[in-house]
């Protein structure tokens, strides 16, 4: 964990002058926020998925295109990640999301 926290700060030194905002304040387009999102230490594509939606629905980070780039996380009205909590009830509805996938999952396990 602490060489990818090592890894990420040297990306954004080299690629942000340091500034971790440069990432989402200078990109142009929903794809490029992706992009950048993606190529951070630890990020996989549902993770940056993730981290596009929650700067778009959280913070107001919505280059054009932001949306489609969030994939289903950016979908409005969504329960689907921590991009839509903003209370106690949203979270519990994320929470509910989320058991309810893991319970479909075991089930299909234990039918295969």
């Amino acid at each position: 964990m602490a060489a990818r926290v090592q890894d990420l700060a040297r990306l954004l030194m080299e690629q942000y002058d340091g500034d971790a905002a440069r990432l989402w304040e200078t990109a142009e387009s929903g794809a490029e926020l992706g992009k950048r999102v993606a190529a951070l230490p630890g990020f996989g594509a549902q993770k940056a998925q993730i981290f596009v939606a929650l700067l778009g629905k959280q913070l107001g980070v919505r280059p054009p295109g932001w949306q489609e780039a969030a994939g289903p996380f950016g979908a409005e009205g969504s329960r689907y990640s921590v991009a839509d909590i903003t209370d106690e009830t949203s979270l519990g509805q994320v929470r509910s999301h989320k058991q309810a996938l893991k319970a479909a999952a075991k089930a299909k396990t234990a039918a295969s």
